[in-house]
């Protein structure tokens, strides 16, 4: 009998019920809300059983949980990131780990880092709760700027930055610089964009939208350092992950002038603390991790995960397999 885990994943079989009944007919399936910071141990003793997880972006994989936790066959995380998943001890333990292909998020989360750009450089959120208030006569505080001829520095040019930068460059006419270490500078000029390093892209940019995965090497790659490399009233937008930037160090950016405004999709901690200034912050607007929220990401994205269950019952090879090592570890394998 297979079981079923769902961990802090609210969307997953919400508003596509089928995705559910579909597991139902593999085997038991339950949810779980678990604090975003748990880990190891505890967090295995809370997975006894399950020999399938369906994970998101918490609670986190770590070496300890798979030394701790009984057989587990999968984990499929319901999106395209798997920095909460220590995905060599994985290997070691024979434990398969998926995720969902970028392209069925690309057009979401491009939109979504559009969206809080154009709120943070109209003043959209402000001018909206002052009509709300009746406070028309109030319009003029809120003069924003226009994207056209700005230039915007894209760090991390693949599947969502790429976007980015095509709706910026085609639909608003602004100059897109791109710094991305694992894409050659001959590819990101075939795709249109003037490749440059990341000092030059800090110092040159009016937008900077961070697309970046989140590893060792990215952790906190915009500091205090960086911050002060930048023009003074830069926008920052970032959709990728909270832990691209020095949250402090963010902060102390707004607050001196630096930073004109942010947009963000993403928090070092997620949910944030209700006092994080970020919150409070007229020229910041904050988003719960929403940019993947769409009905046709959500489907793409469940259709994917029950597929991949699917696959794995049957003893099937699954598609978009991080680890693909762990395929000699498995007896059954199809190759």
């Amino acid at each position: 009998m297979y079981k079923i885990a769902i961990v802090n994943s609210s969307s997953f079989g919400k508003y596509f019920p089928e995705h559910i009944e579909r597991l139902k007919k593999i085997g038991s399936v339950e949810r779980f809300t678990l604090p975003g910071d748990m880990h190891g141990k505890e967090l295995a003793e809370k997975l006894i059983g399950f020999n399938i997880i369906i994970a998101s972006v918490t609670p986190f994989y770590d070496r300890e949980f798979f030394e701790y936790k009984d057989e587990t066959l999968l984990i499929t995380r319901h999106g395209i990131g798997y920095n909460n998943i220590d995905i060599k001890t994985a290997t070691e333990k024979g434990v398969i780990v998926t995720k969902v292909p970028g392209v069925v998020e690309r057009e979401a989360v491009a939109e979504t880092a559009i969206v809080l750009l154009m709120a943070v450089m109209r003043k959209i959120r402000e001018a909206s709760l002052k009509a709300r208030e009746g406070k028309w006569e109030e319009r003029a505080n809120f003069i924003g700027w226009e994207i056209k001829d700005k230039v915007v520095g894209i760090i991390g040019y693949g599947n969502i930055g790429s976007r980015v930068g095509e709706i910026l460059k085609n639909g608003f006419n602004a100059k897109v610089i791109a710094y991305d270490p694992n894409i050659s500078d001959e590819k990101l000029k075939q795709l249109g964009v003037e490749p440059v390093s990341l000092e030059d892209l800090l110092r040159r940019s009016d937008i900077i939208s961070l697309n970046a995965s989140l590893n060792e090497k990215s952790k906190h790659m915009i500091s205090e350092k960086e911050f002060n490399m930048m023009k003074n009233g830069v926008i920052i937008v970032n959709t990728a992950r909270g832990e691209l930037m020095d949250e402090e160090a963010l902060i102390k950016a707004i607050k001196s002038g630096k930073v004109a405004g942010v947009g963000l999709d993403v928090m070092k901690d997620e949910p944030p603390d209700p006092q994080n200034p970020l919150l409070h912050m007229d020229n910041v607007v904050v988003t719960p991790h929403i940019a993947a929220y769409t009905y046709e990401c959500l489907k793409g994205m469940g259709d994917k995960v029950v597929s991949d269950v699917e696959k794995i019952v049957n003893k099937e090879i699954p598609d978009e397999i991080v680890n693909r090592d762990v395929l000699e570890k498995l007896p059954w394998r199809k190759i």
